[in-house]
């Protein structure tokens, strides 16, 4: 199943399969370490949703929704609900 890191709930798991964005919002994510085949996990997500926090090669990074609509991810585990 494949869904945008924006969609991603609190716990989910994924990897990325590609970046839609452009010019300097993609270099920055590139430069951030937002590459095809990395791993993110959802850690939070602000009170008013934005931004997100999440977990990426081993460090906490935080990244804005905007930026997040634009990484396209394949989901490796969801958050089981009850």
């Amino acid at each position: 199943m494949e869904k945008m890191l924006k969609d991603f709930q609190p716990g989910e798991r994924g990897r990325v399969k590609r970046l839609t964005a452009e010019g300097k919002t993609r270099r920055r994510l590139f430069d951030m370490g937002v590459t095809p085949g990395a791993e993110i996990v959802l850690r939070k997500v602000a009170p008013l949703g934005d931004p997100l926090e999440v977990t990426l090669r081993g460090y906490e990074l935080t990244i804005r929704k905007e930026e997040a609509a634009s990484v396209q991810m394949e989901v490796l585990s969801s958050v089981r609900t009850r």
